[in-house]
């Protein structure tokens, strides 16, 4: 009888997820460290939930008619019989915290950041996978359109600090559920009158949702849509007063905006503004970063009648865009011939991790030709040389790996060198 062998097949990762290697890391890192310090300085703090959640929270917050919700969520059943979604997107389940927890009870301003993933069951592609990462921030509380157009010139400080150029801003207001009914009626009859020219799938939007319309993807719907009528005309006094004075504090920010009318975003809860920032270096799918205001969501949870706005950008879209340089200041690797000038080397990158110096020691058998040439492919900034005669010297060579100068310096000297570099 013969032993059934292995399978050796490799198991390769799933399509729609994608590995973030070290070489990409360090971007990931530059970018995620550049927003926290940017929020940080508006007065947000970062708030971490659950990967997922029960399914009714993103059905009830982010909308039956939804897209997310109608195609693109990973549901499933556990073994307690209860429905699971992985999160598509964060708002829901910040809401979610803040009930739970009486965050409105406390003196803290609920300003708060997040950095982290969503799955979404999406058509892989480009820039766009099942398993993504964004970045959120989320403001409660707050009603007054100043901090509507204070999110904008942060969303836009931080753009220009992660290296982003050729960015648009487009606003719009999307009303509320006093003067969007009329819009409605107005939207459902004109995609009436040239239904037989819609896609299915706009065809079906028409009735549940016609808002979904102007998200769609296909030029001839897009065409039809442009088209339709447009919601700033039916903006109650109210919304109408806010949009003025969102617009007129962005001027007061100097953060040139174009008005799109059509801007109504892929989710059901907006109200009253909804923005977008948008780049030429991402091509035809130019939208980097977007949000808007929720007015209404918490009370619909159940929770305190508290207002809500944020937005939402993603990160593997951000680095398509973003000028980012991950490379460590000082970056010095150790070079070593014999087994005393190991010991000399091990006790020297400790004195240099102990003064934040990043160094590496690696412990393979190499001549002092290849620890070298492998210090510069690995694009060290120095080299620290250490052999018999320089542990009898105390003396050590210390190597400028851009300039190929070399100086002889002792411990002393070193962190001197490295300390200014």
């Amino acid at each position: 009888m013969s032993e059934e062998k292995p399978d050796k097949q490799p198991v390769s990762a799933i399509k729609g997820t994608h590995d973030i290697l070290p070489r990409e890391a360090g971007a990931w890192q530059q970018a995620e460290a550049v927003a926290k310090v940017t929020f940080e300085l508006y007065g947000y703090r970062e708030i971490r939930t659950p990967v997922f959640e029960a399914t009714e929270l993103f059905e009830k917050g982010t909308g039956q008619t939804s897209d997310i919700v109608q195609k693109e969520m990973y549901t499933f059943t556990d073994k307690g019989g209860r429905s699971i979604t992985l999160r598509p997107e964060y708002t829901p389940s910040v809401v979610r915290a803040i009930i739970e927890h009486r965050l409105d009870l406390k003196p803290d301003p609920m300003r708060y950041y997040f950095i982290g993933p969503m799955f979404r069951f999406d058509k892989p592609q480009k820039g766009r996978f099942r398993q993504f990462h964004q970045v959120d921030i989320e403001v409660f509380g707050e009603n007054d359109p100043a901090i509507d157009a204070e999110i904008v010139e942060m969303a836009d400080h931080l753009l220009k600090k992660l290296g982003v150029t050729e960015t648009e801003t487009l606003v719009n207001s999307v009303g509320c559920r006093e003067c969007r009914p009329a819009y409605l009626q107005e939207l459902r009859a004109a995609a009436a009158a040239v239904e037989p020219s819609l896609c299915p799938d706009c065809r079906r939007k028409a009735s549940t949702n016609p808002l979904r319309i102007f998200d769609c993807k296909v030029e001839s719907c897009r065409e039809l849509a442009g088209r339709f009528p447009e919601i700033t005309k039916f903006l109650c006094p109210e919304c109408a007063g806010h949009f003025e004075k969102f617009r007129s504090y962005l001027d007061i920010y100097r953060i040139p905006y174009r008005i799109e009318p059509r801007l109504v975003r892929g989710i059901d809860y907006y109200t009253k503004t909804t923005f977008e920032i948008t780049t030429a270096q991402l091509g035809a799918q130019n939208s980097i970063l977007g949000g808007g205001r929720y007015d209404d969501m918490m009370k619909d949870f159940g929770g305190p009648d508290i207002c809500g706005i944020g937005f939402a950008m993603g990160v593997e879209r951000l680095l398509s865009a973003a000028k980012l340089d991950p490379a460590p200041d000082k970056f010095v690797c150790l070079a070593y011939l014999g087994e005393d000038a190991k010991n000399e080397a091990i006790a020297l990158a400790r004195l240099l991790r102990q003064n934040d110096i990043e160094c590496l020691l690696e412990f393979k058998e190499q001549g002092l030709k290849a620890q070298l040439g492998r210090a510069n492919k690995l694009g060290a900034s120095w080299a620290l040389i250490i052999g018999e005669e320089e542990i009898r010297k105390g003396r050590y060579q210390l190597k400028d790996m851009k300039a190929g100068t070399q100086t002889e310096a002792t411990k002393e000297d070193i962190l001197k060198i490295l300390g200014k570099s």
